[in-house]
């Protein structure tokens, strides 16, 4: 049993260190120098700045990367470009939050008395909500981990995800670009 038990928060681990790894990395002036010269690749930098955009360490550098590209070429080609780069992202992550984060979620949330959260996590109203701020928060400039934690949670299609997923992102960097350009001009 106990060794069930020691492995039981596996992903929640590797999450912790994967970011205690990113702080660090963060920190190293080659690393940081490395990510900006991907932006001098073109569509395929758009497109890797795109995966870069959507986590929480890497999201300061994809947007200066997004509004670096702004330069060259169109918002629209940029929002579509790198919006698939985010959907790449968001998929590994909603296929790690889906498959295996959130049984470890229920799992504490089971430990530490769900009970009292039952009620609200089984409404109708949250049911529809969950979808709603999830991709709300992929279209916003914030990192898409949580928005996309919710859609996880909320039992969405990997298809339905994709697409949300791409529209919401396209539609957040070709603001975002659109709205650096007006500064830039």
């Amino acid at each position: 049993m106990k060794h069930h038990t020691k492995h039981h928060y596996r992903n929640i681990i590797l999450v912790c260190i994967g970011i205690g790894a990113a702080i660090l990395l963060s920190r190293n002036g080659a690393f940081r120098a490395a990510l900006l010269h991907l932006g001098t690749f073109g569509y395929i930098g758009a497109f890797l700045t795109g995966m870069l955009f959507v986590t929480t360490f890497t999201a300061p550098i994809g947007t200066l990367m997004l509004i670096i590209l702004a330069q060259r070429y169109s918002a629209v080609e940029i929002g579509l470009i790198a919006g698939a780069g985010a959907v790449l992202s968001d998929a590994l992550i909603f296929r790690f939050v889906r498959d295996d984060l959130s049984d470890e979620i229920k799992s504490l949330y089971k430990h530490f008395g769900g009970s009292h959260l039952r009620h609200i996590f089984h409404s109708k109203y949250f049911h529809w909500t969950l979808p709603v701020i999830g991709a709300l928060i992929i279209a916003s400039p914030l990192p898409d981990e949580l928005g996309v934690s919710l859609l996880g949670i909320s039992k969405m299609k990997p298809f339905q995800f994709v697409f949300t997923s791409f529209c919401m992102n396209s539609l957040g960097i070709f603001l975002i670009v659109s709205t650096s350009a007006l500064f830039t001009s």
